[in-house]
């Protein structure tokens, strides 16, 4: 036996996991955990909401709560949608827990007293407008790099850029737009640069990485390491445990990697195991599973930490982090409202079909593409006409004929064949799964899929049936020989859908207690059989997401949150406003028929909802480049009011999207719909209901069976006086 400690990356507790992260690095080592397990190995697998991320407190500042109420909202949600997906941690912590602030500040306060960590002052971004300073993800701008727009100080999400705010091109303040300037303010440094020679030897030996973790890592190491500020001023965070410094915050980077290791022991503490075994024991190899995004703070910064703290922990081993998974050419991502998320998904999808397919196209050495089609084929002729179509076909037909598992009499060259070729693909299998290789294992898998479908055609055992019961008895042993080898190799893939495999040939227990090398030992012979039923079912996108339903159509719009800056009387007409809205990043002026409904001063000041990409169209003489939406209900006309700041995306639309006339635009049907228990309610009832709505919110659906909030971030766009459900929007 040997023990496996597997460390996953903190999510951020600002909104729900998306399916991006799932492919980067939650399902790789739920795969790999329940690989180890069945090999009979130790397995410790950690991790927990990261709830201290600046992102969390920008999130709860913008819906008006506390940073606290925030993320546990999202542990919730998050642990929930994790164990639906089968993913199976040790321990699912959080980052406010008791004993991870403990180990946190215990860690600090270690390397401060060796010298490791030293006081000095750095410049820091400072808005006068807001009056106060900013963390890093508090400033946005260009990355220096790539040229993305709207990033964050820390770091690029589309080039992986880390960054100090001040690298920014043009930065601003995220809550008021103002640029702010650099104030000196004292805080604590990491001495990262101490570190350089002991982390030089430590990558000497790790050639057997991914190519594009060695590169990131050994290109940190050859530019020189450079000592890294670690405290923060801001209210939400561990407190530094430095007397007179309580007031300043051990920076979120910083603590998140503690969490492996106060999370293994949170778990030792509540289950008396001993933690030291994965983390004292040099036969205990570590992994980190992670996006590559995360690779220095893995590669470069937690062994440092490690190895000033404490020289008898142990070190990563290998940190197979993947590239990025995108949506659609995009960066997902949950603070721009761009993501498709893991809980939403699992409402329309069986868990395993999720699975398979984020482990197709998971972005072991390269960005990989999520797509809706693409997902409905691979699940339709892979996992459905391949994997599912071989094991049903095979076990209906042994029971429809036999009921049970048949006798092998002699074994021809052709059964011996479909068996090497079993053999070999289950070892194959079991390298690429050591090695994290996940595709190619899952490819494998597939492949030898394949070879029982033509096995079984070549063989024709419903023509046998009729000339010889005997082979035919012989070819449907060999036959579920290799759906047995399937179930074995294929569970840490598709947990739930290899333990019902594992029922229907009648085996003991759980699949996943049973041992690797059961794969390739034959089934008990007279074994009954249970009634099969197909494994898997077809995924039909017009069913779920109709040619009209909102998912496609939303697309085609995009709506941003606005703050209106001034309002004036159109020269040419009598009913119109000349508005002047700020979007961001840049302004514009819009005409809009609002007169009878609102005074200049009582709009001013607003945020509301504009159409971004209504084609522009004069109107009495005054280009109007774009729309101000609102409600009507009978003779009452009400503004859209976004709790958002300028330039937010509205959840399910595009940015940029292409350039729509006003009839097109009239096609659309956005109505007001108000939360009932768990209905949306409108012209009619409406499921599914998202959590926490107040009761009455502004939705935007068509004539299907889904309706989807419409929100600013994760605000819900709130109207500004109360319609009743039904009123249309326009």
């Amino acid at each position: 036996m040997k023990r496996v400690f597997i460390g996953v990356a903190w999510p951020y507790a600002n909104g729900p996991i998306h399916i991006g992260q799932v492919g980067g690095c939650y399902l790789p080592p739920d795969i790999f955990k329940r690989y180890h397990q069945m090999q009979g190995n130790e397995v410790l697998m950690v991790s927990g909401s990261d709830q201290h991320g600046t992102p969390v407190a920008v999130a709860a500042e913008k819906e008006g709560i506390s940073p606290e109420e925030l993320a546990n909202r999202y542990h919730e949600i998050n642990m929930k949608a994790i164990e639906d997906l089968g993913i199976d941690f040790t321990l699912f912590t959080y980052t406010t827990h008791p004993t991870h602030k403990r180990v946190s500040q215990d860690l600090f306060k270690s390397l401060y007293d060796k010298d490791h960590i030293y006081k000095d002052t750095m410049e820091t971004f400072y808005c006068s407008n807001c009056d106060k300073f900013l963390p890093d993800r508090y400033v946005l701008g260009t990355c220096p790099k790539c040229q993305a727009e709207e990033i964050k100080g820390d770091q690029c999400d589309e080039c992986g850029l880390l960054l100090d705010p001040q690298d920014l091109v043009e930065p601003r303040c995220m809550f008021c737009n103002e640029t702010p300037h650099l104030r000196e303010s004292e805080h604590f440094f990491l001495r990262l640069s101490a570190f350089q020679e002991a982390l030089e030897e430590y990558m000497e030996q790790k050639d057997f990485w991914k190519n594009h973790v060695l590169n990131f890592t050994k290109g940190w190491l050859e530019e020189g390491l450079k000592d890294r500020p670690i405290s923060r001023d801001m209210d939400w965070g561990i407190p530094v445990p430095v007397e007179g410094y309580e007031e300043k915050k051990i920076y979120v980077w910083f603590e998140a990697v503690i969490g492996y290791l106060s999370t293994a022991i949170q778990w030792s503490e509540n289950t008396g195991n001993d933690w030291e075994v994965f983390w004292k024991n040099t036969d205990c190899k570590h992994y980190y599973f992670l996006a590559k995004d995360n690779i220095p703070f893995h590669t470069i910064i937690w062994p440092a930490m490690i190895m000033g703290y404490d020289e008898e922990l142990n070190v990563p081993y290998n940190v197979p982090a993947n590239q990025f998974m995108r949506f659609e050419g995009k960066q997902f991502s949950t603070s721009r409202g761009l993501f498709v998320s893991l809980p939403d998904m699992l409402k329309d999808f069986d868990a395993d079909a999720i699975r398979y397919y984020i482990t197709a196209i998971m972005p072991e050495l390269r960005d990989s593409n999520f797509s809706w089609d693409d997902f409905a084929e691979k699940n339709n002729s892979e996992l459905v006409g391949n994997l599912g179509n071989y094991i049903h076909r095979v076990l209906s037909f042994a029971y429809s004929r036999f009921g049970k598992i048949p006798k092998a009499g002699n074994l021809d060259s052709r059964d011996k064949e479909a068996l090497s070729i079993m053999e070999e693909s289950v070892k194959k299998i079991s390298r690429a799964l050591e090695e994290c290789r996940f595709k190619d294992g899952l490819r494998i898998l597939l492949e030898l899929s394949r070879e029982g479908n033509r096995y079984f055609n070549d063989r024709a055992p419903w023509a046998e049936y009729k000339e010889d019961k005997e082979r035919c008895g012989t070819t449907l042993n060999v036959a579920i020989r290799i759906v047995k080898a399937i179930s074995i190799a294929g569970a840490p893939y598709l947990p739930n859908s290899m333990e019902t495999l594992w029922k229907y040939i009648c085996m003991e227990g759980s699949i996943h207690d049973a041992e690797w090398e059961q794969a390739l030992v034959p089934p008990q012979e007279e074994q009954k059989l249970d009634e099969p039923t197909p494994l898997y079912s077809s995924v039909h996108l017009e069913d779920i997401f109709k040619e009209d339903s909102l998912m496609k159509e939303m697309k085609k719009l995009d709506l941003r949150a606005a703050k209106i800056k001034s309002v004036e009387d159109h020269p040419n007409a009598d009913r119109l406003y000349v508005i002047n809205v700020d979007l961001g990043d840049h302004s514009r002026t819009l005409v809009a028929g609002l007169k009878s409904y609102y005074r200049k001063e009582e709009m001013t000041g607003k945020k509301v909802v504009v159409v971004a990409n209504l084609e522009p169209a004069k109107l009495r003489g005054i280009e109007s480049q774009g729309m101000v939406l609102a409600a009507e209900d009978n003779e009452i006309v009400s503004l859209l009011i976004a709790n958002a700041e300028p330039g937010t995306q509205i959840e399910g639309t595009v940015k940029d999207a292409k350039q729509i006339s006003f009839k097109e635009f009239q096609e659309f049907e956005i109505q007001v719909v108000k939360a009932e228990g768990d209905k949306l309610v409108g012209k009619e009832e409406y499921e599914p209901v998202e959590e926490d709505l107040p009761p009455n919110i502004a939705a935007a659906f068509v004539e299907d069976s889904r309706a989807k909030v419409l929100k600013a971030s994760d605000e819900p766009v709130q109207l500004d006086v109360e319609l009743s459900a039904g009123s249309d929007i326009h």
